[in-house]
């Protein structure tokens, strides 16, 4: 979706976060609850949403049947390590 589709629902005063590529992300943005394949962008959207109050921690894990460990996880290496804590090839170099 491009940046002024995204603009267009942000003035429809649909809730948002902020993004982890500084757009405005809203539910319908987020990753698709049917997702296998986990990147970093998509880990870090999640995280984006549920410390900006779009979702819920409870709804986030049910939504995409993640452990609460697993997204617990993930804020941990974003904290640590910016994005590029998420890669799942380089995880050992940044324990």
């Amino acid at each position: 979706m491009d940046a002024f589709a995204r603009q267009v629902r942000v003035e429809k005063k649909e809730p948002f976060v902020i993004g982890p590529d500084g757009s405005a992300l809203t539910i319908k943005d987020l990753p698709p609850a049917s997702t296998k394949r986990w990147v970093i962008r998509r880990k870090a959207e999640v995280v984006a949403a549920v410390r900006g109050g779009l979702l819920s921690l409870e709804s986030a894990c049910q939504r995409y049947n993640l452990t609460s460990e697993e997204y617990a996880s993930w804020e941990k290496a974003i904290d640590r390590h910016g994005m590029q804590g998420l890669r799942a090839t380089r995880i050992q170099q940044y324990r």
